[in-house]
């Protein structure tokens, strides 16, 4: 990060804020662009990293002490998350520090006792690995078209279906899955309940996908075969597992958005390093506007998005509505990151697309984030029709 844009982060921090984020930035210190860089080239997960993750107890953040976590508010998770990625980490740094957070946050809510009490200590302290498996390759955005299905049987139910771009699937050994038990009656979105379901290899084909961005972290397609779900299994209610899922939706977006800033101020930070150091025509490239414009609007609106992320947090905590913060956060933040990698690009020229300069591994995250976890599209019907109140689009 910046050291201008450090300032102006660490200066709407509370001492405690400010004491977490600089834990988490000696942490990150050890765990470089190379080290990144070369996960991604690999396709290793990050295993060293995500043990020293557990060790210093920043897994279960937003969990509560009882479960062995931190109890500590979304404004200091997103002030986590923000640092890591900023860190040079991008996303494939974020996720396994993501995963527990909101993945985790309808079985807080909607889970039994015995639930909570058997897997929320081992998710905490990094023995279990989780993933949140929603999306289908016939339903996309579409939640209402899942056709997993959990048939019942005397000890609760097999599961038989297909996910698809699963994250952290592949070193998971559980997930919270959303699959079809009864017909929609009321509601297009009745009928779906909510597991909290082992990915045992007996049942479960998990296939990775080979795709563009955040290498480090597979995301598979995963294959369902009579998977055994006994009772106490279930979170929540059966037949509202869509609504309970809803629970983690504005978290997921707002911490996706402070990731996404961080990682914008990775970029930008290359950019402007460059552009200071690059001499052409006996002068930096800096000093030419159309290099230096396009860096300094993409600051410009990185910290603007940073405001929306932390008005959403706020929220949150206060327990009010973060509809439309969170929103607005997740897409003026993935606007932002883009723009800020591409012109850390740009002003690389040729040397951008080199792996040894880095921003060609951000500018891949940075456009994935435009599309996942939810795309700008569908961000821009839910505002347009909730906060202009215009007609539905679809």
């Amino acid at each position: 990060m910046l050291p201008s844009d450090r300032e102006i982060v660490d200066s709407a921090y509370d001492e405690t804020t400010l004491a977490i984020v600089t834990a988490i930035r000696d942490l990150c210190q050890d765990f470089d662009d190379p080290y990144w860089s070369k996960c991604d080239e690999e396709k290793r997960y990050p295993s060293e990293f995500v043990s020293a993750l557990a060790s210093g107890g920043w897994l279960g953040l937003t969990i509560s002490s009882q479960y062995g976590g931190s109890e500590l508010g979304h404004t200091q998770a997103a002030a986590v998350l923000h640092e890591v990625a900023a860190s040079g980490a991008g996303i494939n740094g974020c996720i396994p520090l993501h995963m527990p957070m909101f993945a985790t946050a309808s079985l807080v809510t909607y889970g039994s006792d015995e639930l909570k009490r058997r897997f929320l200590p081992e998710i905490c302290s990094g023995e279990r690995t989780i993933c949140f498996a929603v999306t289908e390759p016939d339903a996309g955005s579409d939640t209402s078209k899942i056709t997993t299905r959990a048939v019942p049987n005397k000890d609760g139910w097999s599961l038989s279906g297909q996910k698809i771009w699963i994250t952290q699937s592949l070193q998971a050994q559980s997930c919270i899955l959303l699959a079809r038990t009864g017909p929609a009656k009321s509601g297009r979105f009745d009928g779906l309940s909510l597991f909290f379901a082992d990915l045992d290899d007996r049942f479960v084909e998990k296939r990775p996908i080979s795709k563009m961005p955040h290498n480090a972290l597979a995301s598979c397609e995963l294959f369902f075969s009579d998977l055994p779900v006994t009772r106490d299994r279930l979170i929540g209610e059966e037949g509202r597992g869509f609504y309970h899922v809803l629970k983690s939706l504005n978290s997921e977006r707002t911490l996706m958005a402070a990731e996404i800033v961080g990682l914008g101020r990775a970029a930008l930070k290359r950019g402007v390093e460059y552009a200071q150091a690059r001499q052409v025509f006996s002068r930096p490239i800096g000093a030419n506007q159309a290099i230096s414009h396009p860096l300094a609007r993409a600051g410009a609106m990185l910290s603007a998005s940073w405001l929306c992320v932390m008005d959403a947090t706020r929220r949150i905590d206060q327990g009010k509505d973060a509809g439309a913060a969170s929103n607005m956060a997740k897409y003026l933040s993935a606007e932002a990151c883009y723009a800020a990698a591409d012109a850390a690009l740009q002003a690389h020229g040729g040397m951008g697309f080199a792996r040894e300069y880095h921003v060609e591994r951000y500018f891949r995250e940075a456009r994935l984030l435009r599309t996942a976890p939810v795309s700008q599209e569908m961000t821009l019907n839910y505002l347009a029709q909730t906060v202009l109140g215009l007609p539905r689009s679809y």
